[in-house]
């Protein structure tokens, strides 16, 4: 018996016409369709950091002056400028302070964060469901509603003017939101190898280095390029603990450019602003594969 053709179909079918180009034809509309709907939402998320590198190059007294796409006497003199610094603080100090705040903000959150999400997810012990909810809680919590005792009780320590403000609290799960994100990880474990590793002898130490810490790593690198992206970005942490030009971070910096003349330095402060952003994109690009892994492993095991 042989299969029926789309002549016998359209036959045993009037006023039906099933043509196999009419169908290619719609999903190739469909297909162009959805790549230009695709290109244009690129093309207006790009947009801005597209103008922001142009505007880099335009003359400071362009700015409002020329409010076009393309700077029409294009100079370099803005990366010049700020590549001597500012202020007698050169460049690179505040590029190494903005890491030195980011690295330590990265490693304090992963150590204390998958730290507590453990203990919470795996340690039973009295009212844990209590501390669970109350750390959920903060997260409720404006954080300016905290600036006036935590300045008060670091200023009485005498921790003003140090990066200890702003690291600290890092070192102590304070960021419940990545506490939370890494219990909820851990409870999609299975806790048959935490019996297995029990059986062999193995405390909570043991469990959590050898163990846990291996299978929750896209979590790990989720929190990390956040807690990076989140302190490479902060502004009013560092306003208010650092005093001392030499410790500001690229955020403070951009500051400075603007408030070293009567009159804002728009070309430099711009400059700055596209030099400050290559580290957050790098970092973005090199872990963005564990942070799909992480977001596409959570949603399948919840």
């Amino acid at each position: 018996m042989t299969a029926p053709t789309l002549e016998t179909i359209s036959a045993v079918l009037p006023g039906r016409t099933v043509t196999r180009r009419s169908m290619t034809r719609a999903k190739t509309w469909q297909t162009v369709l959805w790549i230009v709907v695709m290109i244009a939402l690129t093309v207006l998320i790009l947009y801005p950091l597209a103008w922001m590198v142009s505007a880099s190059f335009k003359p400071t007294s362009e700015f409002g002056a020329n409010q076009g796409f393309l700077p029409q006497h294009a100079t370099i003199d803005n990366y010049i400028k700020v590549l001597t610094g500012v202020g007698g603080v050169p460049l690179w100090q505040f590029f190494l302070n903005s890491f030195i705040l980011g690295i330590g903000s990265v490693i304090g959150t992963v150590l204390s964060a998958s730290l507590a999400a453990y203990g919470f997810a795996r340690v039973g012990f009295r009212g844990r469901g209590i501390l669970f909810a109350v750390m959920i809680g903060t997260l409720l919590l404006p954080v300016h509603v905290l600036i006036i005792p935590q300045y008060m009780l670091y200023r009485g320590l005498g921790l003003v003017d140090t990066f200890a403000p702003l690291l600290v609290g890092k070192f102590l799960a304070s960021e419940a939101f990545f506490v939370f994100l890494i219990v909820q990880f851990i409870r999609n474990l299975p806790r048959d190898m935490d019996e297995a590793a029990r059986i062999d002898g193995c405390g909570h130490g043991r469990i959590y280095f050898y163990i846990i810490l291996p299978l929750i790593k896209p979590a790990l690198v989720t929190a990390s390029i956040f807690s990076f992206i989140w302190s490479w970005n902060d502004f009013l942490g560092p306003l208010l603990y650092l005093n001392s030009p030499e410790k500001y971070p690229l955020p403070l910096a951009l500051r400075v450019f603007n408030d070293q003349t009567s009159s804002s330095d728009y070309g430099a402060t711009v400059a700055v602003s596209v030099l400050a952003l290559l580290p957050v994109m790098l970092f973005f690009v090199l872990f963005q594969r564990f942070l799909v892994e992480g977001v596409a492993t959570q949603g399948l095991k919840g």
